[in-house]
């Protein structure tokens, strides 16, 4: 089949609670990849939505990131918010290389040192919570807290630089017309900041991430400066951006699905598969992410992709397709384990993920057991919502108990 020439202009600027997006659920109910226009970029990229489709575009090296650095591509930020020599944008051989390093700081040992100071940061932020008493607002006091505080103690970064880096990642992922320059500025002081660190931790280690992954090492290879100061920047993004979405979602459904509350109350073993699914079903940011060019023609669910051409997959789409989660739609606690695509996939999977589910889990299961009786103290259609970035969650939930 082939699909019209024409573009569809999708502005993925749909933000109503967490509801699916529809102009998203049209194009998966096409019978084939589409041509999209988004509202940065001088050309037009195939949006792939099937759960196969985007694995084959996503694991196939005729796909490349690296290729698209330099060109003017579509995107829903003003400013491109990632690096060159950005682990997301690094193609086979060399991210093979950079994910076996920086592999090395997320080792079972490093993660469960890491677990326990998110259950010290958690635990501080909920005794303050505690204090305040009803009702009081869980984004502040703990989604976007904790994340924030999470990657700034493990990174080894001075409390007092932590506000900083807070506005620092706000400014890179707006996505207002007139933020282009200050998200430009605040990856340059960002880069800057982990240069200095960089330098002062090659000199005196400590037990933070920066320190593990500068003493990564495959042979004699290990990570240069450049690419420690990269990743420390991906970390923080990511860091800031995946949890503190997350923890506000999860919070959000489980304080509208009663029956959701309930099993995790009678079954807190099954904590993280219901977590996984809940990943599964939020539509955690707006539209896309970071797209593909194609180096040489391939075909993709019956299209034939030029070299040259852009290639968006839809993450959000494939964790809803049907062939693959029968009744996607639906939260079921009890639905048989099949990995998601919320943390990306193929050689571009987060490499972060196991601190990523370590903060979910402390973050979720402290706060059941800290406040059992957990509610939200307006009506859902009260809760106000992020419209001003390319994510998707709560900018304040409040809670009574």
């Amino acid at each position: 089949m082939t699909p019209s020439d024409k573009a569809i202009m999708c502005p993925f600027d749909f933000s109503k609670g967490l509801e699916f997006d529809p102009s998203l659920a049209e194009l998966m109910a096409r019978d084939s990849i589409t041509r999209i226009r988004l509202p940065y970029g001088d050309a037009d990229a195939w949006l792939v939505t099937g759960f196969d489709a985007v694995r084959q575009v996503t694991t196939d090296q005729r796909f490349s990131r690296a290729g698209i650095m330099g060109s003017d591509y579509p995107r829903l930020t003003p400013e491109p918010i990632v690096s060159p020599e950005s682990i997301n944008v690094v193609d086979p051989p060399h991210s093979s290389r950079l994910r076996r390093l920086v592999s090395q700081a997320f080792t079972k040992g490093h993660v469960e040192r890491m677990r326990r100071r998110i259950v010290r940061l958690a635990d501080t932020l909920l005794d303050e919570m505690a204090a305040q008493g009803p009702p009081a607002d869980l984004a502040h006091h703990l989604s976007n807290r904790l994340p924030q505080h999470t990657i700034c103690d493990v990174l080894g970064i001075e409390q007092d630089d932590w506000p900083r880096m807070e506005q620092y990642v706000h400014q890179l992922l707006s996505t207002g017309p007139d933020s282009r320059q200050s998200a430009a500025t605040a990856k340059s002081e960002l880069r800057a900041y982990f240069g200095a660190l960089i330098e002062k931790r090659r000199s005196s280690p400590g037990n933070d991430l920066i320190s593990a992954l500068a003493a990564a090492k495959d042979g004699e290879d290990v990570l240069d400066d450049q690419e420690l100061a990269v990743m420390a920047l991906t970390l923080m993004l990511s860091g800031h951006d995946t949890a503190t979405c997350q923890i506000s979602n999860i919070s959000y459904l489980l304080l509208t699905r009663p029956e959701l509350m309930k099993h995790l109350k009678s079954r807190p073993d099954t904590l993280t598969a219901v977590l996984n699914e809940m990943l599964r079903f939020i539509p955690f940011r707006k539209g896309v992410g970071i797209p593909r060019v194609a180096v040489e023609d391939a075909e993709v669910d019956g299209v034939k992709i030029r070299a040259g051409d852009f290639v968006h997959v839809s993450y959000l789409t494939a964790n809803r397709d049907p062939e693959r989660y029968p009744d996607p739609d639906a939260i079921d606690p009890d639905r048989p384990s099949l990995p998601h695509m919320t943390f990306g996939w193929g050689g571009h999977r987060c490499i972060a993920v196991p601190l990523a589910m370590a903060e979910l889990e402390v973050a979720i299961g402290r706060l059941l057991e800290r406040f059992p009786e957990l509610r939200l103290a307006v009506p859902p259609e009260e809760v106000r919502w992020d419209t001003e970035t390319i994510r998707r969650f709560p900018i304040e939930l409040p809670v009574a108990w």
